[in-house]
């Protein structure tokens, strides 16, 4: 498997250095919806420091004619750093080659819980004192 943060800043910003070319594209002309979700774990939920993916917070990723669509959630109503998460997911995702726009959904519908979280955020957060 590659490393998803090939090609990355080594710095805690979330954003590409430049467009990653190397990314695979579909006949579409856009990254597989593998992909963009593996470059969205460059998002960091900036309250827990867990990336939204690992979180359980992307329910879905939809892509057409070059514009992606991320339905995600948070973990909180009224998170006050709602738009500082769009703008990473928007930063990340454009770098990638054949995407020129993002829209990020946010619902709160099925609501988030921490049955969502993937087992490696899990033990992450467990090593951070958390409950889960």
């Amino acid at each position: 498997m590659t490393d998803p943060m090939a090609g990355w800043p080594t710095d805690d910003t979330a954003a590409p250095a430049a467009t990653l070319t190397d990314v695979a594209v579909e006949a579409d002309g856009m990254p597989a919806e593998r992909d963009l979700r593996t470059a969205l774990t460059a998002v960091m939920d900036p309250e827990i420091g867990i990336n939204i993916v690992d979180l359980g917070l992307v329910y879905g990723i939809d892509k057409a004619d070059g514009k992606v669509t991320v339905t995600m959630t948070l973990t909180s109503m009224g998170c006050p750093l709602t738009e500082l998460i769009h703008q990473q997911c928007t930063l990340v995702l454009t770098r990638l080659p054949g995407v020129e726009e993002v829209d990020v959904d946010f619902t709160f519908t099925p609501p988030w819980s921490t049955d969502m979280i993937s087992d490696e955020a899990r033990d992450e957060l467990r090593a951070m004192g958390f409950s889960v």
